[in-house]
């Protein structure tokens, strides 16, 4: 296969690593900026507090659902204090949160319709806090919540903080493949280095789609259970995930092909190296059934491969039986393989 040959098959992976690479940048990017709608559609978890409510029928149905969870440390009072706590103390409350990597987004909800207003200042490793972003007053606010929300938010910054070093890592390594990936165009050896390199991409982008779906996934389960008593409702986004592994598909995809590459794809000409190994050699062709001497008439022995004439002198006359006069000089071979 040559040069051509060995660009067309580098050319699969490649498209391959920088589909990953497009869709690693979107979950990044995703919640971001408030003025795009394709990026604000772009969250791990939204937050809907739009009917928070604090009244009798919240009441009741807070009460059928404590007793059908068997929740015996929370009772409606605590449920009561916390709702006229969370709607008193801050004013500005949005309908919505929506959880990005990098960061949320908050707005209004119209007529079903969410309306983007305002989104954080993007931070490393970032963790959605509820009691900071919604400006709560800590003291108050903890005497309502469960006594392990401490743990439970420690443990999520942790998850949290490994994610977005997951997803850094990933980013970066793609990178670096569709660099590595131009020497492999070249040879075999620029094939295996670039393997190497979407491996660890591939591992990274495919750790970090399990954690976010994971983690979000409990919280949205646990959450929508314990939250539902106050009227907040969690969903998932599907952009995001659907994002996050196409780039894992995209990843794997790529650190096939880049190992496709090493084993059968070379750069280099099966004809032209038959004619290097060939040059100088000479092809001879001998004519069945015939005898050729081993060196030539009235000469010595010559050295094998040089040249020498193959005409032979007529057999002497038997007419004399003299000893030795009928010896003849040069030996013959039968069949010799040239």
């Amino acid at each position: 296969m040559g040069k051509a040959g060995r660009v067309a098959c580098i050319f699969t992976p490649y498209v391959f690593t920088i589909a990953a690479l497009i869709c690693i940048i979107m979950v990044g990017l995703g919640c971001t900026n408030s003025t795009s709608n394709t990026l604000n559609d772009l969250y791990f978890l939204r937050v809907n507090i739009q009917n928070m409510s604090s009244g009798s029928a919240t009441t009741q149905k807070i009460d059928q659902i404590l007793s059908e969870n068997h929740i015996t440390n929370v009772d409606t009072q605590d449920v009561q204090d916390f709702l006229k706590q969370l709607q008193n103390g801050n004013s500005e409350l949005k309908d919505f949160y929506s959880i990005g990597l990098w960061g949320y987004c908050d707005g209004e909800i119209n007529n079903g319709k969410t309306d983007t207003t305002w989104c954080s200042k993007p931070t490393k490793a970032f963790a959605f806090d509820p009691i900071k972003v919604w400006k709560l007053n800590d003291s108050q606010v903890k005497n309502e919540l469960p006594e392990d929300y401490t743990k439970l938010m420690n443990a999520y910054r942790a998850v949290a903080k490994w994610m977005f070093a997951a997803y850094v890592v990933a980013f970066v390594a793609t990178l670096v493949e569709l660099l590595v990936g131009i020497f492999a165009i070249f040879s075999r050896w620029g094939s295996c280095v670039t393997t190497l390199v979407s491996l660890v991409a591939f591992f990274f982008t495919a750790a970090a789609s399990v954690t976010a779906t994971v983690l979000y996934s409990v919280m949205e389960g646990s959450g929508t259970a314990a939250l539902k008593a106050y009227g907040i409702k969690l969903d998932m986004g599907k952009n995001m995930y659907a994002a996050t592994w196409l780039a894992t598909v995209f990843a794997l995809g790529g650190a096939l092909f880049w190992t496709f590459s090493v084993c059968c794809c070379s750069g280099r000409s099966p004809y032209g190296h038959r004619e290097r190994h060939n040059r100088g050699s000479v092809t001879a062709e001998k004519a069945p059934y015939t005898y050729e001497p081993l060196g030539p008439t009235g000469q010595g022995q010559v050295p094998y491969g040089h040249q020498h004439t193959t005409s032979y002198p007529p057999p002497p006359v038997h007419g004399h039986d003299i000893p030795g006069t009928n010896q003849r000089s040069n030996a013959y071979e039968p069949f010799r393989h040239v």
